[in-house]
């Protein structure tokens, strides 16, 4: 990758939210928003190379997309009081204020999840125009298909303009009826980074995973007393601490079982641990937790112990069969199985596994945890069969490199 390309690349990581949110301020309509600034970034990647990266390349992208956006709205003959909103671009209008939150990119998640759309349709919205990633990462972090993916992004944009939703930052009372769309957001983000499910990116995403955590910081500061907000920022200090040991030197994803512990960061985990017996505290106190918390909970069982034979897995099943009350979702049941599995047996196990096949036959764990119990009950042929498909479905080259390496160990 060229220097240049390199630079478009970080501009838009860096600038693609703030250049969307300063045009739907001034022209109230998100589909031009964006069509507007992804203008902008073509023109960027046609430009600079010729003339040269820009001293201030966010400066550049916001002017050149608001020009984008005059010139669509004079080719499509809108009504004259568009045009009058085009010509404020330049005027001298005096910053808008932040409200509650003064970062730029928390405080458009937060104005994105608007409660009159429902859950699913304002995360995606959030993680296509703010977040930044694609429609095929937002569908696999959904477990759907691309295009009903896209017609939710869409059907989101509609609803939008049909019902005339305000494009307003929201004040301080706004906060707690919009955080769980927030968290989700902000959750996926990390997600991503944390395991990367396109096949071009790195393994593992350090900028993304350190910009989900810096923004959980800054929610847990404007909610303090959220029990939800405290138990995400401990998950993911509990997850990002082990990331020094998730990936081998030849390239493959590591196994938490197999990973060298004393190459974690002790200083994260210190910290979730802290969350963690905070959270547990108010529990005690009559206050039940929710799935963040919960989740961190087994995580920091994992993190507790100093060998992986050492770890507590009636715990972490009792975690789980907590968590399965509050989230009866496939992906959680999957996961408890692995539990189960060291518990009762991979036979049990993999009973529990097989319920999931109609819901998770697209979901490459599934099929490489399936893999992993039926070649610990000896059954090589089948598990062959189950590390195809996961190295199928799997993205990520690093995962890939590890399934294929297992798969070809079977006998």
């Amino acid at each position: 990758m060229s220097d240049v390309e390199e630079a478009v690349t970080r501009a838009h990581h860096e600038e693609w939210a703030r250049v969307v949110a300063a045009l739907t301020r001034r022209f109230g309509d998100l589909d031009l928003a964006e069509e507007a600034a992804a203008e902008a970034f073509v023109t960027a990647v046609e430009r600079w190379p010729a003339d040269g990266v820009p001293p201030s390349p966010g400066a550049w992208l916001t002017t050149t997309a608001n020009r984008k956006a005059i010139d669509r709205i004079r080719r499509e003959n809108k009504r004259d009081d568009k045009h009058k909103e085009a010509r404020m671009v330049y005027d001298e209008a005096p910053p808008e204020r932040p409200g509650a939150i003064d970062d730029d990119r928390l405080r458009l998640i937060f104005t994105c999840c608007h409660p009159a759309l429902a859950m699913e349709a304002r995360v995606a919205l959030t993680l296509r125009m703010v977040a930044g990633l694609t429609v095929p990462e937002i569908a696999r972090a959904f477990l759907v298909a691309e295009g009903a993916t896209g017609q939710r992004i869409t059907r989101a944009k509609a609803k939008i303009k049909a019902a005339r939703i305000p494009y307003r930052v929201p004040s301080a009372e706004d906060l707690p009826g919009r955080v769980a769309g927030v968290l989700t957001v902000v959750f996926l983000v990390f997600n991503e980074g944390y395991l990367a499910t396109g096949p071009d990116t790195d393994p593992v995403r350090g900028d993304l995973t350190a910009e989900a955590i810096r923004l959980t910081r800054l929610i847990r500061a404007l909610l303090p007393e959220d029990g939800e907000v405290a138990g995400l920022l401990a998950l993911m200090l509990l997850i990002e601490a082990r990331h020094p040991a998730r990936v081998s030197a030849g390239g493959e994803l590591v196994a938490l079982g197999e990973q060298d512990r004393g190459a974690w960061n002790t200083a994260l985990i210190a910290e979730g641990h802290g969350l963690v017996r905070e959270r547990l505290a108010a529990a005690a106190a009559g206050v039940a937790p929710g799935r963040y918390q919960i989740l961190a909970a087994i995580n920091a069982v994992h993190t507790s112990a100093r060998d992986a034979r050492d770890t507590d897995w009636s715990q972490i099943l009792a975690l789980y069969d907590q968590l399965v009350r509050l989230d009866p979702s496939p992906i959680i049941a999957l996961n408890r199985a692995i539990a189960v599995a060291e518990l009762d047996g991979p036979e049990v196990a993999l009973a529990a596994v097989d319920r999931l096949a109609d819901r998770l036959a697209g979901y490459h764990p599934y099929h490489a945890t399936r893999a992993d119990l039926l070649r610990r009950l000896g059954r090589s042929p089948e598990s062959r069969a189950a590390y195809d498909k996961a190295i199928e479905l799997a993205g990520n080259t690093a995962e890939t490199a590890a399934l294929t390496r297992r798969r070809d160990q079977l006998r």
